[in-house]
Parts: C-alpha cells; sequence; structure tokens
C-alpha cells in the first residue's frame, strides 16, 4: 500500500518537473509556477461567481430575517420600529419591493411571492405624511436627548455646589455655572419638557401605528401561518443550498478537467513534451479546487446535516460524536477512491490493452517500434516472462501470447 502510494507520488513529481523525463530548468519552472498561480487565482474567482448564480437562501426569502426578529421581540416598540425601517435611509431609494426583484437579475430562482407582498404592504407606508411623522418623532428624541445630557451636567455640579454653601464659600469664588436654587429649577423645568415630548411623541407613534396602511402591514406582519410557509422554504432553502452550489462549481470545473486531461494525454502519445507538462500542471490546478469544495460541502451540506440529524435524534445533544464519525468515514471515503483509481481508472492491466494494440509504451503510452523491449522514451521493460512456457510476453496482459497460458493464474 505505502510502496505503491510512494510510486505515485514519484511519478506525480516526474510529470511536474520533466519534459520528454529530461528535468526542466529553473527559469521555467519558475514561470510554469506564475502561470499555475494566475489560473488557480481566475478559478477561486469563477468558483466564486458561479456558486452564487442561484439565489442564496437570504435572496429568495429576504423578508425571513425581519419577521423573525419582530416574533422574537417583547417590548412595546417593537410595531414602531418595523414601521419606521420603512422610510428610506436616503433620496431616491428604490422601492423594497424593487430591491427584491433586482435579486432575480442574472441569477436563477425566485425570490418567494410572500416575501414581494411583504415589500408591497412595507412601501405603502412610505408616504410623505408618514415620514414627515417620523421626522418629528426623531427631532423630539433628539431634544429629549439633550435634556437629559442637560440633566446630567446640572446633577453633577449640584451636589458640589452644596458642599460650597454648607461651607459658607461665597458665590464669586464657586466653580460652578449656576447656584443649587437655580440648579434645582432647572432640573424641573427640563423634567417637565421631556415629560411634554414623551408625551408628543406617544401621540404620534400612535398616529403613526394607526394609519390604514400601517395597520395593514402589521395585520399581514402577524399572520403566523403564513410566514411558516416562509420559514419552512427558507430552512429548506438552507438545507440544499450547498448542493447546489457544489452542482454549479462541479459543472465550471469537470469540462476544464476534461480538456486538460484529454490535451495531456494526446500529448504524451504524440511526444509533445512542454504541452504534456503543462496540461498536467492544469489537471492538477483544476482537481484542487474541486477536492476543496467537496471536503467544504461534507462540513456544511446536506450530508452533513444528515448526521448531524441522525446523531440528534439517537443520542440527543452529543453532537461532538460527529467529529468522530467524520474522523472514521473520510479515511474509508479515501481509501475507497484510491482503489477505484487503481483498479478502474489508472489500472495497467485495463490501460495495457489499448496500449499494446497501437505499439505503444505500457506505462508513458509513448510509440515503440516494433520489438522494442524498453521504451525509449521512459526505459520501461515491455515483457515478462511466462511461467508456463517461459517465453517473452508482454507484462500486464492476462494471457501468454506464445502459449495462452493465464498470467493471472501464475500469480496466485
Amino acid at each position: 500500500m505505502f510502496a505503491r502510494i510512494r510510486h505515485l507520488l514519484q511519478q506525480f513529481f516526474s510529470r511536474s518537473r520533466t519534459i520528454n523525463n529530461e528535468p526542466i530548468n529553473k527559469v521555467s519552472l519558475i514561470v510554469i509556477i506564475l502561470i499555475d498561480i494566475f489560473i488557480l487565482i481566475n478559478v477561486f474567482t469563477g468558483l466564486d461567481d458561479i456558486s452564487r448564480w442561484h439565489l442564496a437562501p437570504t435572496q429568495a426569502y429576504p423578508c425571513y430575517a425581519d419577521w423573525q426578529r419582530y416574533q422574537t421581540r417583547t417590548d412595546s416598540n417593537k410595531n414602531y420600529d418595523i414601521i419606521r425601517r420603512s422610510f428610506p435611509y436616503y433620496p431616491q431609494q428604490p422601492s423594497l419591493q424593487q430591491t427584491y426583484q433586482q435579486a432575480e437579475e442574472g441569477h436563477l430562482g425566485k425570490v418567494s411571492e410572500t416575501c414581494l407582498n411583504y415589500a408591497s404592504y412595507q412601501d405603502k407606508i412610505n408616504t410623505s405624511s408618514n415620514q414627515q411623522i417620523s421626522k418629528t418623532i426623531d427631532q423630539k428624541q433628539a431634544s429629549i436627548s439633550k435634556l437629559e445630557q442637560s440633566n446630567s451636567t446640572i446633577r453633577a455640579q449640584y451636589d458640589s455646589t452644596l458642599l460650597e454653601k454648607i461651607a459658607g464659600q461665597n458665590r464669586e469664588q464657586s466653580i460652578n455655572l449656576v447656584g443649587a436654587e437655580k440648579a434645582k429649577q432647572q432640573l424641573d423645568q427640563n423634567n417637565r419638557e421631556i415629560s411634554t415630548l414623551k408625551t408628543d411623541i406617544s401621540k404620534l407613534k400612535n398616529e403613526l401605528l394607526t394609519k390604514p396602511e400601517s395597520a395593514s402591514f402589521l395585520a399581514f406582519l402577524k399572520d403566523e401561518n403564513r410566514f411558516k410557509q416562509v420559514e419552512a422554504g427558507y430552512r429548506q432553502a438552507s438545507f440544499w443550498y450547498p448542493s447546489i452550489q457544489l452542482a454549479f462549481q462541479s459543472l465550471f470545473l469537470l469540462p476544464l478537467i476534461f480538456v486538460a486531461l484529454s490535451i495531456h494525454r494526446i500529448a504524451q502519445r504524440r511526444g509533445y513534451g512542454l504541452i504534456a507538462l503543462i496540461s498536467w500542471h492544469l489537471l492538477v490546478i483544476f482537481f484542487i479546487p474541486l477536492i476543496l469544495k467537496i471536503f467544504e460541502f461534507l462540513q456544511i451540506g446536506a450530508i452533513f446535516q444528515f448526521i448531524v440529524d441522525v446523531i440528534s435524534a439517537l443520542l440527543g445533544g452529543l453532537l461532538f460524536l460527529v467529529s468522530y464519525v467524520y474522523i472514521l468515514l473520510i479515511p474509508l471515503v479515501g481509501f475507497g477512491l484510491i482503489k477505484f483509481f487503481q483498479k478502474v481508472v489508472f489500472n495497467p492491466k485495463v490501460q495495457a490493452a489499448g496500449r499494446v494494440q497501437k505499439s505503444r509504451c505500457l506505462r508513458c503510452a509513448r510509440r515503440l517500434q516494433p520489438g522494442d523491449p524498453h521504451c525509449p522514451h521512459c526505459g520501461y521493460y515491455q515483457y515478462a516472462e511466462c511461467s508456463n512456457c517461459h517465453e517473452l510476453t508482454y507484462k500486464h496482459l492476462p494471457y501468454c501470447k506464445q502459449c495462452g497460458y493465464s498470467q493471472e493464474s501464475s500469480h496466485l
């Protein structure tokens, strides 16, 4: 097993640093590495772009976060706060419904119809009269903040003023702006103004909340059955989104891998050393992101969620056992992949039949002259001794070309 892995690594590095089995110079190697880095950056850029081709759950259900936040709040201001969000932060801002619909442009998928209706109700609140009420509330709230800050300053000075008065210090020698009596009067006046402003704000908020468009929006928002469907759709979209991303990323990478692999094989057969080297590097570069994305999917995708659900159902909150499952599962999957590639994709016995028919080297697939015992390109010896007739026959083929005896039975 380890000898086979070591042999594969030797072949990998040999293909990455040689042209026609001759090592390339350092300058050429640096140029190839720079090309690799440039292409790798562009591959990851393309993967990032195509992974966002399909609408994300937050784009397909953009109202879900606001609704969830509204449902979890228990304070008395939650109705006003969500109405306040209907007003734009800057002039000429597109409507909320237009903003939701813009997410569909250039993307696959549709925005939830319920969220579009939600945006439509919220956009109806955005009128000039309602905006003016909101601005008035903000101005009065700013006035309250100033008065409270003034009260805080007066109280800080009030204590030292009393101490000065107890000590019998003259008013002219005081470091405070106002005396104790005047400070008390100012505090009372500020508190009365604050109380009046809070009453005005409460009336304005009630006026805004009782507007027909506001009442319709709040009634729509409180329809739990409608938004339970949004929640279910959002959770389902979140479950499948990593799988959709991996599918699109594979769609981007697999044609590149197929083209690079085809060019590499053609270049090897025809002896185009430089093309074979570059295509080999490209093949490795295209495989790196694919492997990374597969492992990323295993950590957050549907398989991971399935394992979490199974462990949660069987063992409750012992979710750390997911790590044990992955520690055992990933090596088994890797072992299976190695076996698959060794037995099916890169099996010397499978490759040998086609190469012998085309008079090519059993190892490097370069063209040979009839009867060549060794490959002039890689030095590989093409024949083996038959255990029955002791004549030379081709390696890796199941039967002797001289006597027809099974070569597989001779190795049992």
